[in-house]
């Protein structure tokens, strides 16, 4: 059994109802929801191993001080169902 089964099944979960998200909202679904949490490099190992997720692009902002903050986008594979 793999370490990180919960938050799998709570990532497939969350894209599912919510549709495509980006990294930081996904970051703070998870750690407002569950008491046990993730680290930010714990999910994003997860994210991008894992093939039931695809990255479907970037959100690209930019912050005071000229800053860019750049996070993906990411979704279902067709296919995967909650």
């Amino acid at each position: 059994m793999s370490r990180t089964k919960r938050l799998r099944g709570a990532l497939v979960e969350y894209l599912a109802e919510a549709g495509p998200a980006n990294t930081s909202e996904i970051f703070d679904h998870i750690n407002s929801r569950f008491r046990w949490g993730s680290t930010m490099n714990q999910l994003g190992n997860v994210l991008a191993r894992d093939a039931r997720f695809i990255k479907s692009g970037f959100d690209e902002n930019q912050l005071a001080g000229g800053y860019r903050l750049r996070v993906c986008i990411w979704e279902l594979a067709d296919g995967v169902a909650a």
